[in-house]
């Protein structure tokens, strides 16, 4: 293989367990693993997920209970692969699927009327379960609070339509430390609840934890959470990890009084992804040679490089032009020149004995030495999220 993702099984199974030291008995954990488990493979992460399960507050439990999804196609290839767990579609399902959705008891997301309608008139032997998606100020996806009363009203018409979940999601609790608009959130998301219950409807699932609310805000948990980056070993942000690690923190404020603080239980994330490649060419370069596509980068003394087979196409970011790093031999080597859509150049000067087909990690750890998603994100300017969910899935994904 010229690249490939090594998955640990180990740290999988390790941060889901940690993650389910903030829950409390009868919270049920979803896993989401849409956009092929955030890079990591989505066939290969559930069936650990699956099959799997941990110690957990002294006692055997499941991994996970539930999959969550973005997709129709990814919640078939779940169940191709043999998941029975309940799957939840997060993500838009065109009307003209809906049918397959239905046919294969799939729980969907819901917020607009087109989508009710067109399940009035799917023939089912079973109920379809929904859960609605509220908006409560991310402006994506969602019924505002002003239009929730009557959209459940209608909802309620039908008889094959069954409203198991509501949910909303946070817009800003993973990049700050100042959790306020989180707060106004969840109190729009309780005040819904209570005007539905109100009204005598009661749904029996509520959901609204991310991974950062997950860790930070038991308030959030409701009776469902779903966590993802953390999952992977991954922290949501800067300022989540800084919240988690750095008590007393504010906690969210719930009917208008602030609650008092908590001691924290401490998280320890383990990654879960290593990306590699192999060493194709090793050449000796004289003072002063141009490297590479526009001739952007020269060697300053004589040097040895040797040219990866990975590039932009694999989602070794472009950007990483002339300031990246790769491990070799346990050892830091830059990158030079502008990456290709299929290789790259390194300098490997200062590496001895490098040979063909020497192992390269590209994320990942060698020795003593570590190339983390956030470092990577650091120099291209973006997120964890962005650098392993656009690693090629093509990619074979290996589970260690």
């Amino acid at each position: 293989m010229r690249t490939w993702i090594e998955i640990s099984q180990q740290n999988l199974l390790h941060n889901i367990s940690e993650i389910r030291k903030f829950l409390k008995s009868g919270v049920l954990l979803m896993s989401v693993v849409k956009s092929n488990a955030y890079g990591h493979g989505l066939v290969e992460v559930a069936k650990i997920l699956n099959n799997k399960s941990v110690l957990s507050a002294n006692k055997k439990s499941a991994v996970v209970d539930w999959f969550g999804v973005d997709s129709l196609d990814e919640a078939l290839i779940l169940k191709k692969i043999g998941i029975k767990k309940p799957i939840l579609i997060l993500g838009y399902i065109p009307l003209e699927r809906l049918n397959e959705a239905v046919k294969n008891n799939f729980r969907f997301v819901v917020y607009n009327y087109e989508t009710i309608k067109a399940l009035s008139k799917i023939k089912s032997k079973t109920q379809t379960n929904v859960h609605i998606k509220v908006e409560t100020g991310t402006s994506r996806q969602g019924v505002g609070e002003n239009e929730i009363l009557d959209f459940v009203k209608f909802i309620k018409k039908f008889s094959q339509i069954n409203i198991e979940g509501i949910y909303t999601h946070f817009a800003n609790i993973e990049d700050t430390t100042n959790h306020s608009y989180a707060a106004k959130q969840l109190n729009k998301f309780n005040k819904i609840i209570k005007l539905l219950e109100k009204n005598n409807f009661y749904i029996p699932i509520k959901h609204t934890a991310c991974s950062a609310a997950t860790i930070l805000f038991p308030e959030t948990h409701f009776n469902l959470v779903r966590p993802g980056i953390a999952m992977y070993g991954l922290w949501p942000s800067r300022e989540t990890f800084i919240s988690a690690n750095n008590p007393p923190y504010s906690p969210l404020k719930i009917r208008g009084e602030i609650g008092g603080v908590k001691p924290l239980t401490r998280l320890l994330l383990k990654p879960v992804l290593t990306w590699k490649t192999i060493v194709a060419q090793i050449k000796n370069i004289k003072k002063g040679t141009p490297i590479g596509y526009g001739l952007t980068e020269k060697v300053y003394h004589d040097s040895k490089i040797a040219v990866l087979p990975i590039g932009y196409w694999d989602g070794f970011d472009r950007g990483l032009s002339s300031i990246g790093n790769v491990l070799i031999r346990g050892k830091r080597c830059k990158v030079l020149g502008r990456i290709c859509m299929n290789m790259c150049m390194v300098d490997v000067s200062d590496v001895p004995n490098v040979k063909i087909e020497d192992e390269v990690v590209l994320i990942g750890s060698q020795g003593k030495e570590q190339i983390t998603a956030e470092e990577f994100a650091s120099k291209i300017g973006t997120i964890n999220y962005e650098v392993v969910t656009r690693i090629n899935p093509l990619i074979k994904r290996m589970i260690i």
